[in-house]
């Protein structure tokens, strides 16, 4: 034990050496100018597990494990920006933590103040690479003074325009689910302004369902003719609801089903959009992450394997989730390396079948 401590420290005296930290910034230098030849993930999101086991196995407070792992946050940062990275996402504090003791959530919650005024201070990380802090998580969870800290640190980096640092605060990915069902239903259920009518579809599920139900509704038997000529002669009222149920029986099938229209005419029904024009692409734009580029790469060290209700939705089939045994106090550009050099072999060779499947496709034209 003796031994090991002795070598650590003798190994730190070593790294921060003049000599030696001045010769690995420029081998971090040459790297990162190495990778910006090839193709970088606009979106990389981490999962940064591993602080509390850290802190356990170094037998030092949990609170310090955390502070070791925000440490490596502003190295790992430092690199992303510099190599392009456009869009960093950090999984800070999931609504699941609010179940650990007082103790632990009360150091998070303060470290988080602290930790969000160093990053956006004026001349701090961020800014020097021009980077914005956005709060993404359900900010009601959380006490006030926590929201004046997020909403500070927002503010002040707000006028940088290279590049986002979305901290996940509090967040589980369920409830920004929840979050863009809730907010598209509202959407949908509020009447169009100015009454105007929606895209009319003549083979909308919808339409053609409401509308037969409507013809059912106002259906009058058709025994024969003479029975249909003596209803009509029973009364004029009558005669005219039959002639306007038989004309809406023939205009249906040339022209397109809303119900809405007779209402409109007179100004009484509102019209409300179609919700069969709601698409995963409707969703997306209620996500927390409107607007953003798509999840490229997602990166989870400790050695679990697991999402942990983490950017669920915006995992789609291009993206590269990685597993690594590393604790998050120990993740750094040499274990970050093979990963980005792993994801760029990667995509180039889709790039090559997408470009192989085109040409195929423009001989088969031909």
């Amino acid at each position: 034990m003796a031994d090991s401590l002795h070598n650590s420290r003798f190994r730190k005296w070593l790294a921060s050496s003049p000599p030696v930290a001045w010769s690995v910034r420029q081998l971090r230098e040459i790297l990162i100018g190495a990778l910006r030849q090839g193709p970088i993930p606009n979106h990389v999101a981490f999962v940064m597990d591993g602080n509390r086991r850290f802190a356990r196995d170094h037998h030092i407070e949990t609170v310090e494990g955390h502070s070791l792992g925000f440490e490596a946050l502003a190295r790992i940062l430092e690199v992303c920006y510099k190599a392009g990275v456009k869009v960093v996402t950090i999984y800070a504090f999931s609504i699941e933590n609010f179940k650990r003791s007082k103790h632990e959530v009360d150091a998070l919650m303060a470290m988080a103040k602290l930790k969000l005024n160093q990053l956006s201070e004026h001349g701090a990380l961020l800014d020097r690479y021009g980077a914005s802090i956005r709060i993404l998580g359900n900010r009601d969870l959380v006490k006030p003074d926590v929201q004046e800290a997020i909403d500070k640190a927002v503010a002040l980096t707000a006028h940088n325009k290279k590049a986002i640092l979305n901290v996940c605060f509090p967040y589980t990915s369920r409830d920004e689910i929840t979050h863009a069902v809730k907010k598209t239903v509202d959407t949908y259920s509020k009447p169009i302004e100015n009454n105007t009518p929606s895209v009319k579809r003549p083979f909308s599920e919808t339409h053609i369902t409401q509308h037969i139900r409507k013809q059912m509704l106002k259906t009058v038997p058709e025994d024969s003719a003479e029975n249909l000529q003596a209803s009509r002669s029973v009364s004029p009222s009558s005669s005219k609801e039959l002639d306007a149920a038989e004309g809406g029986q023939s205009s249906s099938t040339s022209t397109a089903i809303n119900l809405s229209d007779k209402g409109d005419a007179h100004g009484a029904s509102p019209t409300y959009p179609d919700p069969e024009n709601i698409t995963h692409e409707t969703l997306t734009d209620n996500m927390l992450t409107a607007g953003m580029p798509p999840l490229d790469l997602l990166i989870r060290t400790s050695g679990v394997q697991r999402l942990s209700d983490f950017m669920l939705w915006q995992c789609h089939e291009d993206t590269s989730v990685v597993f690594l045994d590393c604790l998050w106090p120990e993740f750094d550009l040499w274990h970050f390396l093979p990963v980005l050099v792993e994801w760029q072999w990667q995509r180039k060779k889709i790039q090559e079948q997408e470009r192989i499947s085109r040409s195929t496709q423009n001989g088969t034209r031909k």
